[in-house]
């Protein structure tokens, strides 16, 4: 977990996972833990969405391992992500265009992808999960590509709000792990709601959809730094009140997962 914060203070950094030492999920201000090395082992990203706290360090990781590469980085993300990285930061102005320089050997490879796309990228499965936010964005579900037997999913909600056809899926797949956001406290909800993203009330109410025989832990993340005690305080008395309560746990930076 290079970064799972709703914002940056001390310690704490926007959000970047980074799967085994190939492929980075998002690229927030936690890919700049990373040293060069293993900046430079890292063949994919997948973006969930275009804002800047998940797509912030992008530029710079492909300026610091770029020219230490054989191939481009393959930077995986819907189109209408693509367009917006394309237009307001590989644009020549903000950053040099990576997709198109150096010429003739590009540092990065941008690749459409569609929600509900599957690719299987050495032994790793990766899978584009409907999300509901202000702008265009996909979670991603992550396994082993196993073909003699399924393998768990570590799942990520990317930036969402309330949305059914995610947990459709969740109870879908073999989960061995879920991140999912909470940005902001009850006490915003509406802030919550406008912009995208969940609250611990409303959180607890989608965490009801999970089927009554999938058990797995709910690590929370994307929680803004001002308010973490008040959104911890909120879901743990939230998820009391459901009629089945969940395991559910706090992200940490630096936090290493194993499935």
């Amino acid at each position: 977990m290079l970064g799972c914060s709703g914002g940056i203070v001390a310690g704490q950094h926007t959000t970047s996972f980074l799967v085994d030492d190939d492929i980075l999920i998002d690229a927030g201000t936690g890919v700049a833990s990373l040293t060069l090395d293993d900046m430079q082992r890292i063949d994919h990203v997948f973006l969930s969405h275009a804002h800047l706290d998940h797509i912030l360090c992008l530029p710079l990781l492909l300026d610091a391992a770029g020219a230490l590469r054989h191939a481009p980085v393959q930077v995986h993300a819907l189109p209408e992500t693509l367009a917006a990285l394309h237009r307001h930061v590989f644009n020549n102005q903000i950053w040099p265009d990576f997709s198109a320089l150096p010429r003739g050997r590009p540092y990065m490879n941008l690749v459409p992808l569609k929600t509900g796309e599957v690719l299987d990228i050495g032994n790793k499965r990766v899978e584009a999960l409907p999300a509901r936010h202000s702008v265009p964005a996909v979670g991603y579900a992550v396994s082993r590509s196993m073909p003699a037997q399924p393998a768990p999913c570590w799942v990520f909600s990317g930036d969402t709000g309330p949305n059914r056809a995610f947990w459709e899926r969740v109870n879908a797949l073999d989960v061995g792990m879920l991140v999912i956001e909470t940005a902001f406290s009850d006490d915003e909800a509406e802030l919550a709601a406008a912009s995208g993203h969940m609250s611990p009330a409303v959180l607890a109410e989608s965490l009801t959809h999970i089927a009554a025989d999938k058990t797995f832990p709910i690590y929370i993340s994307h929680t803004k730094p001002a308010e973490v005690s008040k959104i911890m305080g909120q879901l743990k008395a939230a998820n009391r009140n459901l009629s089945r309560p969940l395991d559910v746990r706090w992200l940490a930076t630096g936090q290493l997962l194993h499935l």
